[in-house]
């Protein structure tokens, strides 16, 4: 999957042969969305840490190999910081966003708590210096009793924390599709939604079965002259496929980060499936907004 403001650039071959060649170079293929493999263009991600508990505090350790077969030591700064961290759940229904700290030998680590037994994906979204931006992507299982649910239900609002986040938009594979996101607070716009991550909001979507993995940006930026503080964020995102998605908006007010989490359909999908409205109510648990990194 990919956003509008990035992508990657392919050389001219046939579709059958670009493929093919990728793959044995160890690169995904053109159409291949982020997140779905542990390693790619000579990169890994390696987990260090693996006895995990539910909820318990866990100094969650990590490496990113290079093409060499060593830890990567030096980054480039993107969106403020070296390398994001999402960890969400396999039936999408908890989500962080998380900034670790790296050492001089190339080991990242970041405090990790992870509410229940059960499956999860762990993405690093990075750019080694001088090197192409990537997700990399590897499951993380939390030993107990569990028990999977479904996804929660298509819903145009939810409710974080006290404010109310509106979604307008509809998703279409192969093109580009305006989503719009409203914040409000006690039925009041909030129009000084402060910067986070260099922007008004930071959105991360996952494809429902695979989690394959798409990072977009609002437009505009703050400071710019044009882009205000609320109530609403715009983004524009490219999804690959039908289906379900979850949206998961990151948004900053009254120095507290908050994430509201959304289902959305694809518009062909939608389309194709009628069903009766869904009613407008928040997630049935949340979203798993509490710690960022800072």
């Amino acid at each position: 999957m990919k956003s509008t403001s990035e992508g990657h650039n392919a050389a001219h071959v046939p579709a059958k042969s670009a493929t093919r060649e990728a793959t044995m170079a160890g690169r995904p293929a053109e159409d291949t969305p982020g997140g779905l493999q542990v390693a790619q263009s000579g990169y890994t991600l390696t987990p260090l840490t693996t006895g995990v508990r539910p909820d318990a505090a866990t100094d969650f350790r990590f490496t990113v190999t290079g093409p060499d077969g060593r830890p990567v030591t030096d980054y480039q700064v993107e969106h403020e910081k070296k390398l994001h961290l999402i960890v969400v759940s396999r039936d999408l229904r908890t989500f962080q966003h998380l900034h670790p700290t790296l050492t001089s030998d190339g080991m990242w680590s970041v405090k990790l708590t992870l509410p229940a037994a059960g499956a999860y994906r762990v993405f690093a979204d990075f750019a080694p210096a001088g090197g192409s931006a990537m997700t990399l992507g590897a499951d993380l299982l939390v030993a107990g009793d569990y028990e999977p649910k479904a996804l929660p239900a298509v819903t145009g609002e939810v409710d974080v924390d006290g404010y109310s986040v509106g979604l307008g938009g509809d998703l279409t594979p192969g093109r580009s599709s305006r989503l719009t996101l409203r914040v409000t607070k006690r039925g009041e716009p909030v129009t000084d939604l402060e910067p986070y991550l260099g922007a008004y909001g930071h959105l991360v979507a996952l494809r429902a079965g695979d989690l394959a993995y798409l990072h977009v940006h609002p437009d505009g930026a703050p400071g710019d002259g044009r882009t205000k503080a609320g109530p609403e964020i715009v983004f524009h995102a490219e999804v690959p496929s039908d289906g379900d998605y979850r949206l998961f908006l990151d948004f900053k007010h009254e120095g507290q980060i908050r994430t509201a989490g959304f289902t959305l359909r694809s518009a062909r999908t939608a389309a194709q499936t009628p069903t009766s409205p869904e009613p407008a109510t928040a997630d049935p648990e949340p979203s798993g907004h509490g710690d960022h990194g800072h």
